[in-house]
């Protein structure tokens, strides 16, 4: 059996992607929590929201190193395994990285470390500042990232010629036609994200009868943030589907299972896409709902995948039900922001058993949308690297072979699986110990205390004397 180069090329991509992302959105989310307990904590005086931010910052410190080792393993791949879209695409996607770190990068390393080691050896102020900085540096990489990323979903901006795509006005390629509605949608991603793991620790902590005012302030906060972003993560997803029907439509016709262009389309909430046969099976659908979702009219034309010849459709059934996932996870994140505001009305928020221990495993419903999300995003794009420019073949390294390629792929498992093993230890170590251990005093021992050399020196010749 010959290995496919370009098969395995894909899986590898699709595996470094979604092992990456999930390190990202967490960080993005929780700098900006960070940053707000420290602007309490300047603001207010109170001791609990420097209790809390030292915990979380723990916590960050050991995802964001997760997050920059695999990103930086991850940018291999592309002189690997898809040389000829590297090439085609150095005149923007060479600048843009470029960009990413001198902006972002060098921002977040340089205030990291007065967020992590500072707190004790500069003002309050100042530690404040650094952590909306390393804030600001997240948001920042986010941008440059989505940039590059959306304009392989809506290219702008770009004149291929002799080969290679040349920058032909830089506004219209860093800010594509799906850029803004992108950007959004990550970011409210990002901050539920961290909105729903700070609730599933806090509960779990509060649940164990532990630093329970601490936690009880932190699970306040989380829950405001659900109940508020949750719903706002719907009308975006909603703004954000609109534009992708209008410039990627066959995206969404995977992503509705409709091989037929029709009106009055329903909305399948079950379906078994069949690619071979171009139909669906078992499908249980709403009437005429997509149209109204997709079009906002009740008879609106959806495209259907029969517009494109069979190998120039999306992987369907791959597409459909990793956008069901998504939407089901936004659903819950909205229904358990709802829960949380009905039991703080009660003030059982925090003494709801039920409504803790569920929180404590919604804390996995981010990672699992995000990565369901990135699935569409990306499968939903083929056969397309750059849309309806560029194919995965035709950027695909030319002399690689499968042997070459499965070689990587095995690599990237174990780097990542070592990676993924490391973080999660240290993860859990910090974890147990808790707001207890993140806060108790530094006992500064003697080979740690920095000596000044003359004033050594000067007692050295005073015990000679």
């Amino acid at each position: 059996m010959e290995l496919d180069p370009l098969l395995l090329s894909r899986i590898q991509f699709a595996f470094v992607v979604c092992f990456h992302a999930i390190f990202p959105v967490f960080t993005i989310g929780l700098a900006s929590f960070i940053a707000v307990l420290e602007a309490l904590s300047f603001k207010t005086g109170q001791p609990v929201w420097q209790r809390l931010s030292k915990f979380w910052i723990q916590v960050f410190a050991v995802v964001f190193g997760m997050g920059v080792v695999s990103g930086i393993v991850m940018s291999f791949q592309f002189g690997t395994n898809w040389s000829n879209f590297s090439y085609a695409t150095a005149n923007f996607l060479g600048p843009v990285l470029s960009y990413e770190v001198v902006t972002a990068f060098f921002l977040e390393a340089a205030f990291l470390g007065v967020l992590l080691f500072g707190r004790d050896k500069v003002p309050q102020g100042v530690h404040l500042f650094a952590a909306i900085m390393v804030a600001l540096g997240t948001f920042i990489s986010s941008f440059w990232i989505l940039s590059a990323n959306s304009l392989m979903q809506t290219p702008g901006g770009l004149e291929l010629r002799d080969g290679m795509y040349h920058v032909v006005s830089w506004s219209q390629a860093l800010f594509t036609p799906s850029f803004g509605y992108r950007f959004l949608h990550m970011a409210l991603a990002s901050f539920l994200t961290a909105a729903l793991v700070v609730a599933g620790v806090s509960a779990w902590f509060i649940l164990q009868k532990r630093e329970f005012e601490s936690n009880r302030k932190a699970l306040s906060i989380a829950l405001w943030m659900l109940l508020i972003l949750a719903p706002m993560q719907v009308v975006v997803g909603d703004f954000h589907g609109l534009n992708t029907l209008e410039h990627q439509p066959m995206k969404v016709a995977a992503m509705e299972g409709n091989w037929q262009t029709d009106t009055g389309v329903p909305l399948l909430l079950f379906a078994i896409p069949d690619q071979a046969a171009q139909t669906n099976h078992f499908a249980i659908g709403i009437p005429n709902m997509a149209s109204f979702i997709l079009t906002h009219d009740w008879q609106g034309e959806v495209p259907g995948l029969n517009e494109v010849a069979p190998e120039m459709q999306p992987p369907v059934f791959l597409v459909f039900w990793s956008f069901r996932i998504m939407v089901a996870m936004g659903l819950l994140m909205v229904f358990f922001g709802l829960a949380g505001w009905v039991l703080r009305y009660r003030q059982r928020y925090h003494q709801s058993r039920w409504f803790l221990q569920s929180l404590r495993w919604m804390s996995l419903s981010p990672f699992i949308a995000v990565l369901a999300g990135w699935v569409v995003t990306e499968a939903g794009r083929a056969p397309w690297l750059i849309y309806e420019q560029m194919t995965h073949a035709e950027g695909l390294t030319p002399s690689l072979t499968g042997g070459m390629a499965l070689f990587t792929l095995i690599g990237y498992v174990v780097v990542y699986s070592l990676v993924f093993s490391a973080g999660v230890y240290y993860l859990l170590k910090v974890f147990r110990g808790g707001l207890e251990k993140a806060n108790q005093p530094h006992e500064q021992e003697e080979v740690e205390r920095a000596k000044r050399p003359f004033s050594a020196a000067h007692a050295s010749l005073e015990g000679e004397n």
